[in-house]
């Protein structure tokens, strides 16, 4: 029987994040539901020093000056990182596909968890230093609510959150 891995990421993952991924299930009959949430409720602040703990500046300064994206780019955003990342999933010869979610991806992991059997749930996130620190980071937050175990990764990375 074919088991479901729930896949959030705020962004495309690269080769390296799928060949992470499933190598954890390499040899196993699983198929991945790739989430994406469209980010159309950032809070400024937080970006801000996300953008500064990474050393990302012109980032930063975007952000404090309000350039950030629209509800309408964040979705279009959200839409070609799912594309991406279920064609990469899927160039890696595993059975994949998703959907774009609302900002919040809590409810939709959950009816995602309730509509059929969730093996597990990986969190793939750019490192978050408000949200990491203080656990109100996504991973976190699902540990929580979900009854399923819940791994954080940080992208581009083989480090664990």
């Amino acid at each position: 029987m074919t088991e479901t891995i729930l896949l959030l990421t705020e962004d495309t993952l690269t080769a390296a994040d799928v060949q992470h991924i499933t190598g954890l299930h390499a040899d196993e009959d699983v198929a991945y539901r790739v989430l994406v949430p469209a980010d159309t409720e950032q809070n400024m602040l937080v970006s801000i020093v996300d953008h500064l703990s990474l050393g990302e500046l012109r980032e930063a300064l975007d952000a404090a000056l309000g350039r950030e994206g629209r509800p309408e780019e964040a979705r279009r955003t959200a839409a070609d990182a799912l594309a991406a990342t279920v064609a990469e999933l899927r160039a890696a010869g595993a059975v994949a596909d998703g959907e774009v979610v609302e900002d919040d991806p809590l409810p939709a992991l959950r009816t995602a968890v309730t509509a059929s059997p969730v093996r597990e749930v990986v969190v793939v996130t750019l490192p978050h230093a408000v949200e990491d620190t203080f656990h109100t980071d996504w991973a976190s937050r699902a540990r929580e609510v979900l009854e399923v175990p819940v791994m954080h990764l940080y992208s581009g990375t083989n480090l664990l959150g």
